[in-house]
């Protein structure tokens, strides 16, 4: 048992220590392009940020446990949407800005989370379900894309354009060796302990792939960048919600359980909503609200703890 534990933390550390490295970069890289805060946050920084879930997601359904993956994706969106936030608020003593046009952009938003939800009702996502998922996904993402370039962003030289890639590529390849094994080594833990992998997967897994955005999200708000912050974290979860489950149904079509839409694909749900309603109040994220957050967390880990025991 203390061997497939060891495993399993070291497999967690490289995912986050991978991730984290390859965000770093990829926004350093994106800023040699012109691109505004908000676009290196919600689209590049998230691409990158959403890899930790995707690889465990594919390596899971390579190795038959898919229910293990679309767990972790969902349980890390909601802490995404809830835990990390209250921390960077905290963190940063003061409330997080929203500027409007990230509001206007968004509006949508809730409505592409439900989508996976309503296709995955039935416990199946097939190959036209994914490919339904990815297409809405890339659209949103097309569509902030086109309005993201920002002319008095400053380039890099290509030196170090190519450092940064370089680095991008290195923090990928420790990723992908630590989402191995953190499935596998997950999967026999869970099964030492006698606990549903599900539940690892959303609490356990799913706590430790919000690292990178939590990281980039702190280092953001220390700068007062909040529109990088807030930009990551959101197109994070959009990511996991419509394209990474896309793949994954495009790869192998999947069942699973159904508790896994009707709870923590609720949850996630109820999480943007609520997210999206403190944001809109006084365009802020107060302490105040960061608190609501981090009980509505709690809730869903105790409801999730309970129906999966």
């Amino acid at each position: 048992m203390l061997d497939n534990l060891f495993i399993f933390v070291v497999s967690i550390l490289l995912v986050i220590k991978g991730a984290t490295f390859a965000t770093k970069y990829a926004a350093q890289l994106a800023e040699s392009f012109r691109l505004s805060k908000y676009t290196i946050g919600f689209i590049v920084v998230a691409i990158i940020s959403i890899l930790p879930e995707t690889f465990v997601a594919i390596n899971s359904s390579l190795i038959g446990m898919p229910s293990f993956g679309l767990g972790t994706l969902f349980g890390s969106n909601v802490a995404d949407m809830t835990l990390v936030f209250t921390i960077i608020i905290l963190f940063a003593g003061r409330g997080i800005k929203i500027k409007s046009g990230i509001l206007e952009k968004n509006r949508a938003y809730p409505f592409l989370l439900l989508l996976p939800l309503v296709l995955g009702m039935d416990g199946y996502f097939s190959r036209v379900e994914g490919l339904a998922l990815i297409i809405f996904g890339a659209a949103f993402y097309y569509t902030a894309f086109r309005t993201g370039v920002e002319e008095s962003a400053v380039s890099q030289n290509k030196n170090n354009r190519y450092k940064s890639l370089f680095m991008l590529i290195l923090g990928m390849a420790i990723l992908l060796v630590g989402s191995h094994f953190t499935v596998t080594s997950a999967a026999a833990f869970a099964n030492i302990l006698k606990i549903n992998p599900i539940l690892v997967g959303m609490l356990v897994v799913g706590l430790g792939t919000t690292m990178p955005e939590l990281f980039f999200a702190l280092k953001s708000v220390r700068g007062h960048d909040d529109d990088l912050a807030v930009g990551d974290i959101l197109g994070t979860v959009l990511a996991d919600s419509t394209v990474v489950v896309g793949i994954l149904a495009l790869i192998n079509p999947f069942s699973f359980p159904q508790k896994i839409i009707y709870i923590t694909g609720f949850f996630m749900v109820m999480a943007s909503v609520i997210l999206f309603i403190f944001m809109r109040s006084g365009r802020t994220l107060s302490k105040r609200e960061s608190y609501g957050l981090l009980i509505f967390w709690l809730i869903f880990v105790t409801v999730e703890f309970l129906a999966n025991k």
